[in-house]
């Protein structure tokens, strides 16, 4: 027998909801409210959360200490080829693997997954014997480092493969007897299938690729082609630090991963509400 929520419930559940909601969006208001105000306000007791008017300064002092729109494209360069790339070659593999046949298929594909519990870019010894490779190929201060190892992902090929099993197979089979070869059933029936999953894999790997900082860090020497986070890093001074600017740097640096995310949002609730019907 189904039961329904009382209304003591439901108030409830709205009230956690409505905290959470506060928890989350407040990190994103107080970095606003720092970006406004000057380093000697947010150092005040109590601390200042009303917006200030120093947003226009602070801002013009990001700009007079990196260079901000350079910087800006470069991130914006490494962020959309390594979305495009990871999207075309992890949703391809996923395809493969969850509707084809070949030799070896069940043991790479065990392989894949179990590069998911390797140790992640962030360990020491594969810094360092990623960035010996990089030297090696000669990629050191280049945007290659960047976008080439990471353009495919195991986490993404098992993404698109766990979605790519509902694409019904009587459709394949019907699109192989009208002369279809593999190519032509990505675009024309995976695709059009996959496309909430490719809109939640494209904003994660976009944001990913946008706020990474460690591994273009050790790659890049070269203040031309520093991405957007390897550059807000510098503004941090070593005995004084203007809070302020690096906030209104931060601010910045945030609205296009705002955009991006609204811009996918559809397709993203949708890939949520397909996953809930499904379970």
């Amino acid at each position: 027998m189904k039961q329904y929520s009382t209304p003591l419930q439901r108030v409830v559940t709205h009230i956690l909801l409505l905290i959470g909601l506060v928890v989350s969006v407040f990190p994103f208001y107080w970095m606003f409210v720092m970006s406004t105000n000057t380093t000697s306000d947010i150092y005040r007791v109590p601390p200042v959360l009303i917006f200030g008017n120093q947003l226009l300064v602070n801002v013009s002092h990001v700009f007079q200490n990196i260079d901000f729109v350079q910087n800006f494209i470069n991130t914006l360069i490494v962020a959309a080829v390594l979305t495009a790339l990871t999207l075309f070659f992890c949703s391809i593999a996923g395809f493969t693997f969850a509707k084809f046949d070949f030799p070896g298929k069940n043991v790479l594909f065990v392989i894949l997954l179990g590069t998911l519990i390797l140790p992640s870019g962030a360990a020491a010894g594969s810094l360092i014997g990623s960035f010996e490779i990089t030297a090696g190929l000669g990629w050191v201060n280049t945007f290659l480092p960047l976008i080439v190892p990471s353009m495919a992902s195991a986490f993404g090929i098992f993404w698109m493969r766990q979605n790519a099993l509902s694409i019904p197979t009587e459709l394949i089979d019907a699109a192989r007897i009208d002369g279809a070869g593999h190519m032509r059933l990505y675009v024309t029936v995976a695709l059009p299938a996959l496309r909430p999953a490719l809109g939640f894999l494209g904003i994660l790997t976009f944001i990913t690729a946008w706020n990474d900082y460690l591994w273009p860090l050790i790659v890049l020497n070269n203040p031309k082609i520093y991405t957007l986070q390897v550059a807000l890093a510098s503004l941090n001074g070593i005995y004084n630090t203007d809070y302020s600017m690096v906030m209104a740097g931060t601010l910045l640096s945030t609205i296009p991963l705002i955009i991006i995310f609204f811009l996918g949002a559809r397709q993203f609730i949708a890939n949520l509400s397909a996953g809930a019907l499904k379970f």
